[in-house]
């Protein structure tokens, strides 16, 4: 797994600004207010900090902004990064800055003054993020170098609000290696084989294997994989951190490993993407990974069904009925409509084993969804108010887009059969809908549920704000804070 840079946290010794090698890093107040650290800085490079913070390049800095100075002269560092920063920045400006820190960052040393900044834990975190490279496969990629550390005031309050936030970056890291990760690496026996090294961190792991998904009666999970030399799996993490009595939130995730559509195959264009399609189930196993690394104090259990969809002789085909482990028959109208498959039988046995307080699943699971709502945010499905806004919230807290979507009986009435009890497709209007209300039908009874269309989100060709090119490990965090504020005991 891809390693966060180290970050440590230091008094402050304004004497070890002139001896620091690599990088320096101070803050600027939108006023040009230097603290000691900047102040050191300034006078080491004969007042040029100065000249620039009053320049028109720096009043055309956004908050969060950096811009380097290299060589600066009376310094043995390489290069002095300013950052704009107002001493009230929030969350998302802190962060912002640094992100802007690790992008400038390449392998080097980084020294951070922050002895004025009131968020430096947050800052810690935005730069934690946004250093990030997935270069598995690269023969010319160098061992990831360099450290950073942090000279800040409170040294131990920092440190103390640091370390969770961490954990939700490795959990997110996590996230985007399983993403970005090609398919003929990524099988879904290598996938079953990682979440299972995470009984070290005190998560319990389970593998149910295709002898035991067929006792269960799984025919609508299993029909997705049948085509596949590789087998279907479901795999079961639990983290018990909160009272013994407590039901646990349940989060499911779809773990397509390589999607070609199937016998409904995908056009070849575009079609090496679908490495992606097991994002929902990337996403549950760093949310684990999270839970577990800063010891949350509640019960959640996450479950992902891990398939391979591909077209052979023994593949599902269009017009096949399947029986899913609820006992509704379904009509396959489209293979390429296989996430829906998987899920619903995930989401059955997880209400039947676990009964859960609440349900969330996550899928990269139609392209409606991108088309409705770009690639800034989720499409969100929910049949309880209150489990919706507060992720809702969570999501926003944490920068992380997300949208409400309808759901209602004139889409359910789109998905009747002639000869089964549903399809599982409903035609071609409101795609990412039909597929949230086809999943409704595998809700039991009041239990609040979210469904969560990540397929805009999970994997983009532009960078995001704490994100390179490629996996973003969105939903990590906001599910972190969701747990945090609803199901977390003191």
């Amino acid at each position: 797994m891809t390693q966060l840079t180290p970050i440590t946290f230091h008094e402050i010794e304004i004497d070890a600004i002139a001896t620091a090698t690599g990088r320096v890093a101070v803050f600027a107040d939108t006023d040009g207010k230097l603290d000691t650290g900047a102040r050191r800085v300034n006078k080491l490079m004969r007042g040029a900090l100065l000249r620039l913070i009053e320049s028109d390049r720096f009043e055309q800095m956004k908050a969060g902004d950096a811009v380097t100075l290299a060589f600066p002269v009376g310094m043995a560092a390489e290069a002095v990064d300013i950052v704009r920063l107002p001493r009230n920045a929030d969350q998302t400006q802190a962060r912002a800055a640094g992100a802007s820190l690790a992008k400038l960052r390449g392998q080097m040393d980084v020294l951070v003054m922050a002895g004025a900044v009131r968020r430096t834990a947050e800052v810690a975190y935005g730069f934690a993020m946004r250093d990030y490279a997935f270069e598995d496969h690269k023969t010319s990629a160098k061992p990831r170098a360099g450290e950073v550390r942090v000279m800040c005031g409170k040294v131990d309050e920092v440190q103390a609000a640091a370390t969770p936030l961490m954990a939700i970056a490795e959990g997110a890291f996590m996230t985007r290696d399983l993403t970005n990760a090609p398919a003929n690496v990524l099988t879904t026996t290598t996938f079953a084989e990682q979440l299972a090294e995470m009984s070290a961190l005190g998560l319990k792991v389970e593998v149910l294997e295709e002898a035991d998904l067929e006792k269960l009666g799984m025919g609508s999970l299993l029909c997705v994989g049948q085509g596949s030399a590789s087998p279907s799996k479901v795999v079961v993490m639990q983290w018990n951190g909160g009272a013994k009595d407590a039901k646990p939130l349940a989060l499911i995730g779809k773990g397509v490993v390589f999607d070609t559509g199937g016998i409904s195959i995908k056009p070849a264009a575009g079609m090496e993407d679908m490495t992606m399609d097991m994002g929902g189930a990337g996403v549950v196993s760093g949310v684990m990974r999270s839970l577990a690394l800063r010891g949350a104090k509640a019960n959640v259990v996450g479950l992902v069904g891990l398939v391979e969809n591909m077209p052979s002789s023994t593949a599902v085909r269009p017009g096949d009925v399947v029986t899913s482990m609820k006992g509704d028959t379904i009509e396959v109208i489209n293979t390429d409509a296989e996430g829906r498959l998987v899920l619903c039988d995930v989401m059955w046995y997880a209400q039947d084993r676990f009964a859960p307080a609440a349900m969330i699943d996550l899928a990269t699971l139609t392209g409606a969804i991108i088309i409705g709502l770009g690639h800034d945010n989720a499409g969100v499905f929910s049949n309880n108010d209150v489990l919706c806004n507060a992720f809702l919230k969570a999501a926003q807290t944490e920068g992380e887009g997300a949208w409400r979507m309808p759901l209602g009986q004139c889409y359910d009435d789109l998905l009747k059969s002639r000869i089964a009890d549903m399809k599982n497709v409903g035609g071609r209007a409101a795609g990412s809908i039909t597929a949230a209300q086809f999943l409704q039908r595998f809700v039991k009874g009041d239990t609040p549920w979210i469904h969560l269309d990540i397929a805009g989100v999970a994997s983009v060709k532009s960078e995001t704000a704490l994100a390179p090119v490629g996996a973003t490990g969105w939903g990590v965090a906001a599910l972190n804070r969701l747990v945090s504020d609803m199901y977390e005991t003191e």
